[in-house]
């Protein structure tokens, strides 16, 4: 069974992997190489930081569509 993260250690990991985004040819070189210093899964903090980008393209989207409503 996966271990979970609390809410703070997933939330600085994916910042902390946004950041450095730059550094690395692809996300799961970046996740390779950055994840077994923190201490989690290299797949985990992929899924979580692709999220994160997707969560924040969106954002303005979700705004206009409740604002619709």
């Amino acid at each position: 069974m996966p271990k979970k993260h609390p809410t703070e250690v997933r939330g600085r990991a994916v910042r902390r992997a946004l950041d450095r985004l730059n550094d690395y040819p692809s996300m799961w070189a970046e996740g390779k190489d950055l994840a077994p210093r923190l201490n989690i899964g290299a797949e985990a903090l992929r899924n979580r930081a692709t999220q994160a980008q997707a969560d924040a393209a969106s954002g303005p989207v979700r705004r206009v569509r409740s604002l619709r409503r």
